[in-house]
């Protein structure tokens, strides 16, 4: 199932970004415990009303030397190449300008429904600014106050209705769905086409080619899988060459499609920032991820090349640790037979439900090994553990008291969870709850 996608646009320093914070809630803030888990402010996922969505902030984007009104038609350009529905943000004090009704415009042409949303209305008083917005014809302008938060479920009621009807995506049941993600010219559509065996996808040496997600279909020793290619960026300008963080948005809505999600990394460049902000979307949405270092061929190698490298991807994914690394060439075709026995494991291992009367045995000689800390003379004392889902697997911990349940113990039982049971590949959530009396 793919989340529609809400993009924030507005001329600059009307508080898209305020609102968008406002918007994503606590999502942005703290993502994971774990060391090296970075996230850009410029997109996020959030929920309305039990309607999860995708949200793009424009004054996010990295401002170029060009012209101010050039740089401002940009980032509303591509704001609305990506959204399903528009939040059109304008400055309740300063009345319409000039660059209002240049992004108005373009918002005309776009044919896509537009929500007209007043900043700065903070107070009933300032109701009587919003008669002066009707001229822009957007329809009703709605009074927020990104500052203060007031008029935001309004304002989400229309956005939310605004949505295309979400549309449940039927799996054969086993069928593994995989994509390939990564920063642009990382040789992701290479990598599509040496799996598929044919050009299945156009390769091109020029970053971010692929527009579109494209899903092939093939069975290779009887398992069936459905490959989900990430898409890149339509060439249209500089500006797409100046902006690969929207590629970002098109990898997000491939990585909710997919069971297994193949993190391709340049073997040439090594590993770059944009790399760990990629990686951590999957990892945040649970899936099962084997990194693969494309390329491989064209490294200078010695017997020690490959653990070096390798050791480097520990340091800089903390939070993969669980991830299988595989080495290939999409040019020279080496080391692509590998891939599948690894993709198959990580999504079995993704699926995969233990037992509750087992689960416990393993949780209990945990604790009896090493118990937990004292905490201002409480200690924490675990009751039983079940597991309530897969994809990825979820566990409940019921404990006395949930605020005892320190990370640093989490961590400990997930890594006992892991040594039996194996889990390669795929994420672990653990929660605790309270027990009931």
């Amino acid at each position: 199932m793919t989340k529609p996608v809400l993009a924030i646009v507005g001329r600059p320093n009307v508080g898209k970004s305020t609102i968008f914070n406002r918007i994503a809630g606590d999502r942005i803030s703290i993502v994971e415990d774990m060391p090296g888990v970075t996230r850009d402010r410029i997109y996020s996922s959030a929920e309305w009303l039990n309607t999860e969505f995708n949200l793009i902030d424009t004054g996010g984007i990295e401002i170029s030397d060009a012209p101010f009104m050039s740089q401002m038609k940009e980032q509303a350009e591509l704001a609305i190449e990506e959204a399903d529905v528009i939040l059109f943000l304008v400055d309740g004090m300063n009345g319409i300008t000039a660059a209002d009704e240049e992004v108005a415009k373009m918002l005309f042409r776009s044919k896509k429904p537009v929500v007209l949303g007043v900043n700065k209305i903070d107070n009933p008083e300032r109701k009587e600014l919003l008669y002066e917005f009707y001229s822009l014809g957007m329809g009703e302008p709605i009074g927020v106050s990104g500052t203060h938060g007031i008029g935001l479920g309004d304002l989400l009621d229309q956005v939310v209705s605004h949505f295309p009807e979400t549309v449940v995506e039927e799996k054969e049941d086993d069928t593994i769905y995989f994509s390939l993600i990564g920063r642009p010219n990382v040789g992701k559509s290479s990598l599509v086409n040496a799996i598929l065996g044919k050009e299945r996808v156009i390769v091109s040496n020029i970053a971010g080619t692929t527009r579109d997600a494209i899903d092939s279909s093939f069975e290779r020793e009887d398992q069936k899988y459905v490959i989900i290619d990430t898409a890149g960026m339509r060439k249209r300008g500089k500006v797409y060459e100046t902006t690969e963080k929207y590629s970002v948005m098109r990898a997000m809505k491939a990585i909710e499609r997919s069971d297994v999600v193949l993190m391709v990394i340049d073997a040439e460049e090594g590993i770059i920032e944009q790399d760990k902000k990629v990686a951590g979307f999957a990892h945040e949405a649970g899936k099962a991820v084997v990194i693969v270092v494309n390329k491989w061929d064209a490294v200078e190698k010695d017997d020690k090349t490959m653990q070096k490298f390798e050791q480097k991807i520990r340091d800089h994914f903390l939070y993969l640790s669980y991830a299988p690394i595989v080495f290939v060439s999409a040019l020279t075709k080496q080391r692509l037979h590998q891939l599948y026995p690894v993709i198959n494991q990580v999504a079995e291992n993704h699926s995969l439900r233990v037992q509750t009367n087992i689960l416990n045995e393993v949780i209990m000689d945990a604790v009896a090994m090493n118990p937990a800390p004292m905490d201002n003379g409480k200690r924490l004392k675990i009751n039983y553990a079940t597991q309530v889902a897969s994809k990825p697997p979820t566990f409940v911990i019921f404990v006395n008291d949930p605020e005892l349940f320190h990370f640093s113990y989490k961590r400990f039982l997930e890594n006992r969870i892991r040594e039996t049971f194996g889990f390669v590949g795929t994420p672990i959530k653990i929660f605790a709850r309270k027990k009931n009396d």
